[in-house]
């Protein structure tokens, strides 16, 4: 299914940098509670990810990572997720984080 450029500039895509990541035990599947840093504009955003098995929280933290900004927050196992991570499954379903080649301002976007 192809979608026009008007639908794909309706997602707000952007880089953010990870400042606390802690274990999720209330999740249905292993996950983390993330608290990244979306720069001034978008402020500090919260999100539950999938992410444990490539991932142990304490290389998380500083870590930039691409993200959707603009979902409604989804409320999972009484946590409100305020964005999507973004990553690529490997060949067993895991997913491994996208993030920026270099280092790069918070909140810039993705386009």
């Amino acid at each position: 299914m192809q979608i026009s450029w008007d639908d794909f500039m309706k997602v707000d895509i952007r880089v953010g940098t990870i400042l606390t990541a802690e274990p999720f035990p209330e999740a249905r599947k292993p996950a983390y509670r993330l608290q990244i840093d979306f720069g001034p504009e978008t402020g500090i955003l919260r999100s539950s990810a999938q992410i444990t098995v490539h991932y142990r929280p304490e290389e998380l933290t500083g870590r930039q990572v691409v993200a959707v900004v603009n979902f409604p927050e989804k409320s999972i196992a009484g946590f409100k997720s305020q964005c999507l991570v973004l990553g690529v499954y490997d060949a067993n379903n895991d997913v491994i984080l996208l993030r920026p080649d270099k280092a790069t301002d918070n909140g810039r976007k993705i386009g």
